[in-house]
């Protein structure tokens, strides 16, 4: 398991991991279990990242307390708790490929789509109760299962042209609970072996590193550009499902 090819992909991926978190709202995160299921199986992979996932949530959250979204909480958890419940009792049943291009597809069309369009206006959108409980129950779903929950999460908020802090704050405690919810139906679907958590427990300390690299870029980049390495990291973030499940 600790092997040096290991360690090659798993401390980026957990930098990286880190640094999304901490200054850009997760735009990034999805990069880093396809980078990690370079070394190790991907469902490995993913049961070695939930843990790394919670502690930078954790780390991140001191930063951002109390400035997140609530009105958008209230319609996003909910959504998410179904989506993840939806994942745990269909565990095994959908193919995970057909997932992953799904929600990839539908972040690139989204993030085309914004680009044709006449700019925003500065004020975005308000909230859409309907879609964002959709949204949410996607991304609870796919996170559990296809692990990409970030895209429908940023397709709900990023129309809403959020001031940056209140934006990575609300998407973050959103993953916090998510996140944390799925370690009870993880665990039961045996994914925590004693290797994967050992691996999980190596590679922690690394954490605060890259939340601490997020938090510093995130308040030397303004508001515009911000939405722009946003929208580009969920860009990526599909072009990445896209590929990886071709």
């Amino acid at each position: 398991m600790f092997s040096p090819e290991f360690f090659l992909v798993a401390v980026p991926a957990v930098l990286l991991t880190g640094l999304s978190k901490g200054g850009f709202g997760g735009a990034f995160g999805g990069i880093a279990v396809p980078l990690l299921a370079l070394a190790v199986p991907p469902t490995q992979a993913a049961a070695i990242m939930l843990p790394i996932l919670c502690t930078a949530d954790l780390v991140g959250l001191r930063a951002y307390y109390g400035k997140w979204d609530a009105a958008n909480l209230k319609i996003m958890l909910p959504g998410a708790l179904l989506g993840v419940l939806l994942g745990a009792l269909s565990f095994g049943m959908f193919n995970e490929r057909v997932i992953g291009l799904l929600i990839g597809g539908i972040a690139v069309a989204f993030v085309l789509l914004n680009l044709l369009r006449p700019p925003a206006s500065t004020a975005g959108l308000p909230p859409a109760r309907g879609k964002g409980t959709l949204l949410s129950a996607l991304s609870g779903f796919t996170s559990f299962v296809a692990h990409a929950g970030g895209p429908p999460m940023m397709m709900h908020l990023l129309p809403q042209q959020l001031d940056k802090v209140r934006y990575v704050a609300t998407i973050n405690v959103f993953f916090l609970l998510t996140n944390a919810v799925k370690l009870l139906p993880y665990a039961l679907l045996g994914q925590f072996s004693a290797d994967n958590l050992l691996s999980s427990l190596a590679l922690a300390p690394l954490v605060p590193f890259g939340v601490w690299a997020g938090l510093w870029l995130q308040n030397r980049v303004n508001h515009v550009w911000f939405y722009r390495i946003a929208r580009a990291g969920l860009l990526l973030a599909g072009l990445q499902l896209i590929v990886k499940n071709l």
